[in-house]
């Protein structure tokens, strides 16, 4: 009975000790070697643990690449993580996981970063350039309304120097001893040549030179060139200090373009006296910025003037030309000129005299 008891206890025995071996129950040592053991890592482990940093890495990039996507990449890394071991200390170094790690990184520091550097940058210098880009001055803005002079009796005339359209009309009026007459004059001050600094005399005889303004081109866009006298005239600048009146024609043309000359007393007076006008000198002036009616549609603009020691000044307040014609009063420095004042209505007179080193504007007039 002993000896059966013994034998009892000894098969339980040996149960117990096959049990705790794996022998008979087909599961691998390796299923059941925990992963935190030091130098005993499965092969299955760390290809479980690799394949996790595979899927996490790749999971990162689209995250990183396409930020619309984040919410399903986070669940698809949750899941990624549940199904691995949880062990990654030594999958985390392996070349494999280290190589998509470093690919990661570059795709979700390089890529999409740079392309949105580019397009923000692309976009800012657009934006800037659109900005800051001039847009030329409409002209049509210093006409006369249609009442005062008639529909389309404005045209166009471009000048092929430079390119550059002037609007012209055609005013009726009187001379000075009351007869009829008429004058095709340009509605806009001329505007060609290069410029050179206000400070500057225009001594270069081999070029048309002009001042714009406060030696700014935008103003010669908006108002026309400011000439000395002997530039005005096309004459040797040494004109500008000695008489020139041999060289003085009948119809000079000056700087003019082809086919028209510079504006006499007599144009400007039969402007001044057109049909039209019933606002006196207030009719010369152009309700754009210069306090007129332009009833004449002469449409004279405050270009201001560049003074004989080097001074822009009066711009929009005054409007300054000069005729093609010596004043006795000393015909070496000074020639016949006027000015009209948006201030005041104070009329030009056929004897008003000016220095032939200021600047003055100029209007053309056509050869019929």
């Amino acid at each position: 009975m002993r000896n059966f008891k013994n034998s009892i206890i000894a098969s339980i025995i040996l149960s117990v000790a096959l049990a705790a071996c794996g022998g008979d129950s087909g599961t691998s040592p390796s299923d059941v070697i925990p992963d935190s053991v030091p130098g005993l890592p499965s092969s299955s482990s760390v290809k479980k643990s690799s394949s996790s940093s595979v899927i996490r890495s790749s999971s990162s990039v689209i995250q990183s690449g396409d930020s619309h996507e984040g919410s399903s990449n986070s669940k698809r890394s949750s899941s990624s993580s549940s199904k691995v071991s949880s062990s990654s200390a030594k999958a985390t170094s392996s070349s494999s996981s280290a190589k998509i790690v470093s690919s990661s990184s570059k795709r979700s520091e390089g890529d999409p970063s740079s392309s949105s550097q580019k397009i923000a940058s692309s976009s800012s210098v657009k934006k800037e350039s659109s900005s800051s880009e001039y847009v030329p001055f409409d002209h049509s803005n210093t006409l006369a309304s249609d009442w005062y002079v008639g529909e389309n009796a404005y045209k166009q005339f471009t000048d092929p120097r430079n390119g550059r359209s002037y609007y012209y009309i055609k005013i009726i009026g009187k001379d000075q001893v009351g007869d009829k007459d008429s004058v095709t004059i340009m509605a806009e001050n001329l505007n060609v040549g290069k410029m050179v600094l206000g400070a500057e005399n225009q001594n270069n005889d081999s070029e048309i030179e002009r001042y714009c303004y406060n030696n700014d081109t935008t103003k010669c866009d908006e108002f026309g060139g400011l000439y000395q006298w002997a530039e005005m005239m096309q004459l040797p600048s040494r004109c500008n200090t000695e008489s020139c009146a041999d060289l003085i024609e009948e119809n000079h043309r000056g700087i003019c373009p082809e086919g028209w000359r510079l504006m006499k007393w007599k144009d400007f007076y039969i402007a001044w006296h057109a049909e039209s006008n019933d606002h006196g000198i207030e009719g010369v002036r152009s309700s754009y910025g210069f306090n007129g009616y332009n009833s004449t549609g002469l449409s004279l603009t405050g270009a201001g003037l560049r003074t004989a020691e080097g001074v822009f000044e009066d711009l929009k307040g005054g409007f300054y030309w000069a005729f093609p014609k010596e004043h006795s009063a000393d015909v070496n420095q000074y020639v016949h000129t006027g000015v009209i004042s948006a201030s005041t209505n104070y009329a030009p007179s056929n004897d008003s005299g000016g220095a032939k080193l200021s600047g003055r504007s100029v209007r053309c007039v056509k050869i019929e």
